[in-house]
């Protein structure tokens, strides 16, 4: 009875002490987050220093633009493992502190195959940012405010592309690739020791006694967590078809210049930030992850055949307003995805359910640019977000509200 009282008396404590620091957490969460993005999403800004200074072709750069993310989606489960056993602190820590010196490694070396281990490397070490921030957010926040928390800890997404837009291509062009290089392995050191300084893990329920029962894994015997990982996955591809292409189609189509076009495309990625953390708090206010997820799933489904129809038959300004709005809407569902996910996995398997849930949507993300870029070409922007509307309406079935709702 005494060493119950105890227990009860340490979470007791803990989570009044939650009060002090979850704020906290949550920053350093997001700023890790962001920080790792910065360095995956700002390698395709330095694809230009990388064909002069390393002499390579452009599939060559494209390949080792996507060696981060080969290393990331490689990475993703084991960390998440790791965060369940260890916890949330060592793995942030010693993920980071890895991509450090991954990321110091590649300002010595040159050619396509060093500096695509490098990178590579460093983005199987940051992955564990992903697999573990997401952790800390939830678990130190009270299931009212979860869905608040994590719209702003996934706000990290276009943080971390606006900190690249912002900074990789001029220092690039003054200081050359190792000059773009450094910054972003300043930025992972300095996370890495703010990490291991601040981060403190949330706290959990007791172990299980020697020889007790192991906590049941919570894919066994349920479909529901993997309709979450498809819906989320299906909601991924309109996100990036707008996100690889948007700028595309209005130079293309609208005839804009590159950096109107940008800078509008800057304004969608603000919207896209906004609309995450709006998410959230609806989902706070009605107790479910899931239902907003579905009525978000259908405006992005209405949206997305509205911009096909303007595509194809009456590019107008219209299509620049949908444009935006969709920029926003598709990237809404992230926060409220990974938020159910980690709720109904529970403590013991959340590191390990967030990482299948990693794997799904950066697979999504990887396969969508080529995909799309493909049916643009063949059949025009028109088809490209007539595809997007299908994914879309297709979440709205998949997202399980009733087999959770109330838990979700």
């Amino acid at each position: 009875m005494g060493i119950t009282d105890a227990k009860a008396r340490t979470a007791a404590a803990a989570t009044a002490g939650g009060g002090k620091r979850r704020w906290l957490m949550l920053a350093l969460g997001t700023a890790a987050q962001t920080s790792s993005f910065a360095f995956v999403y700002g390698l395709p800004y330095l694809i230009p220093v990388l064909r002069g200074s390393e002499r390579l072709s452009l599939s060559q750069a494209g390949l080792l633009v996507a060696c981060p993310t080969v290393g990331l989606l490689l990475a993703l489960y084991a960390w998440g493992a790791a965060a369940d056993r260890y916890g949330e602190r060592v793995v942030l820590a010693s993920g980071l502190g890895l991509a450090t010196l991954a990321l110091s490694g590649a300002l010595f070396v040159h050619g396509l195959v060093l500096l695509g281990l490098m990178f590579a490397l460093a983005g199987a070490a940051g992955a564990s940012v992903s697999a573990a921030s997401g952790r800390v957010v939830l678990g130190w926040f009270p299931p009212e405010q979860r869905g608040l928390a994590m719209g702003i800890r996934q706000t990290s997404t276009p943080l971390g592309m606006l900190v690249a837009a912002v900074s990789m291509p001029p220092l690039a062009a003054a200081y050359g690739l190792r000059g773009a290089l450094l910054f972003v392995t300043l930025l992972s050191g300095v996370m890495t020791v703010l990490v291991a300084l601040l981060v403190v893990d949330p706290p959990r329920p007791p172990k299980a006694a020697p020889g007790g029962a192991r906590p049941v894994s919570p894919y066994h015997g349920s479909r529901t967590l993997w309709r979450i990982h498809g819906a989320s996955a299906l909601m991924v591809w309109p996100q990036f078809t707008v996100g690889a292409f948007g700028l595309v189609f209005l130079t293309d189509v609208r005839h804009w210049s590159p950096v109107a076009a940008g800078q509008l495309m800057a304004c969608g990625q603000a919207l896209a930030a906004c609309c995450r953390i709006g998410a959230g708090r609806w989902s706070d206010a009605v107790g479910s992850r899931l239902r907003p997820m579905r009525v978000l799933a259908a405006a992005v489904g209405a949206a997305s055949l509205l911009l096909a129809a303007c595509a194809q038959w009456w590019p107008s300004a219209a299509s620049v307003v949908l444009l935006v709005l969709l920029c926003g809407l598709s990237a809404s569902t992230n926060g409220l995805s990974f938020t159910s996910v980690a709720e109904l996995a529970g403590p013991r398997w959340a590191g390990r359910a967030l990482g299948v849930q990693n794997i799904g949507q950066n697979l999504t993300a990887s396969l969508a640019p080529p995909a799309v870029g493909a049916l643009i070409s063949a059949s025009g922007y028109g088809a490209a977000f007539a595809c997007a509307a299908v994914c879309g309406l297709a979440a709205i079935a998949v997202v399980p509200v009733r087999a959770v709702d109330g838990a979700a």
